[in-house]
């Protein structure tokens, strides 16, 4: 258990070390990541063409698109990864910029707040659950969760303000 913490405190700090470059240490970058719900699958892109896909969770109530807080959906849309979190309750987070505009039009248009705070994180740094559960569920708020090996790659594989496009 001491090395897993260790492990928790090191990841994040040498991350920080490494300079925002077009290809980190061997690891191609993305210029665009896309997510496809139905199928649980974040895809890193490179001039259109597919070069990673990673498992993922999403919202607990998975289907639809995001329409206010507390729905526990994953919202739909083109937006972009634009903040970095080395320190959040999950292994890394990278937040999605939603809600845009249109998102806070039609939330003002309901009546309602449309959230936000969605993440590409990996998994809880104090788990309340099994393993087995984080793998095998959608268990999110409505973030987008990945194994933390698989968090890893894809803090090394993005920049910033990459465009994510999240599809139904």
């Amino acid at each position: 258990m001491a090395g897993n913490n260790v492990f928790k405190l090191l990841v994040p700090l040498l991350l920080l070390l490494l300079p925002a470059v077009p290809h980190a240490g061997g690891f191609p970058v993305a210029d665009k990541v896309v997510i496809e719900k139905a199928a649980r699958q974040l895809h890193l892109l490179q001039r259109g063409k597919i070069f990673r896909t990673f498992k993922i969770a999403l919202g607990m109530v998975p289907v639809g698109d995001k329409k206010e807080e507390g729905d526990f959906k994953t919202p739909e849309g083109s937006y972009l990864l634009d903040a970095r979190n080395p320190n959040s309750e999950y292994f890394l987070s990278i937040r999605v910029s939603y809600p845009d505009r249109a998102d806070r039009r039609e939330a003002a248009a309901q009546g309602v707040d449309p959230g936000g705070a969605i993440m590409i994180h990996g998994q809880p740094n104090e788990p309340t659950r099994s393993e087995a559960y984080y793998r095998t569920q959608d268990w999110t708020n409505g973030c987008i969760a990945v194994s933390n090996s698989d968090m890893i790659d894809i803090w090394l594989m993005t920049g910033e303000n990459t465009p994510i496009e999240i599809r139904p």
